[in-house]
């Protein structure tokens, strides 16, 4: 067993415990590709694990995922679990944070258009399909973001928001309303 899969051997899913495997991976971060690769091999026992240590590491530090986007990008779509599509929606919102309300020039010349792309068809995916409620308020900040450079995003989402508000939780409400007053700011000053 290596040193990183000992650091995920951790039972309960307490936040001490993910903090302190994120620790170690932030003291050695030549594990990060081995995080990566494990947080997507969808394994069952461990996949999930990786994938809560991975958003406290990139929280951290996120200059480690930069370089394995194309990685991270095209493997998204084949995470299906809820235990993992919500740290990687977290990761993602902050990635489109960074990249279009904070300008971080790393972001900026590391983000590809392709990558964008991918990003767009899982947040849709992650909204439209039954999702816990934090991944699919994360996928409408993704969205909001790719839809101030992709036109065609904005009105389907407004769509999809409206359609379904009423019947969301409350946490699918408040954020569903902040993103549909943020498209409207966005329309009227365009």
């Amino acid at each position: 067993m290596s040193d990183l899969l000992a650091q995920l051997s951790f039972e309960k899913a307490y936040r001490k415990h993910r903090w302190q495997a994120a620790q170690w991976v932030l003291a050695h971060p030549e594990s990060f590709n081995e995080l990566l690769q494990i947080a997507f091999e969808n394994d069952k026992q461990r996949s999930h694990k990786a994938n809560w240590v991975l958003e406290f590491v990139f929280l951290e530090q996120p200059s480690l995922l930069y370089p394995h986007l194309d990685f991270f990008f095209s493997r998204l779509p084949n995470v299906s679990e809820d235990s993992s599509a919500r740290p990687l929606s977290h990761i993602c919102e902050r990635v489109m944070v960074s990249y279009y309300k904070e300008n971080e020039t790393i972001v900026r010349t590391s983000l590809s258009e392709a990558h964008k792309k991918q990003l767009i068809e899982c947040a849709f995916d992650w909204l439209l399909t039954d999702q816990k409620v934090a991944c699919q308020v994360r996928a409408m900040t993704c969205l909001y973001y790719l839809g101030t450079e992709f036109d065609w995003i904005h009105p389907e989402l407004s769509a999809i928001l409206k359609r379904n508000i009423s019947k969301g939780s409350a946490g699918y409400r408040s954020r569903g309303n902040k993103v549909l007053q943020q498209i409207t700011r966005f329309s009227t000053q365009s």
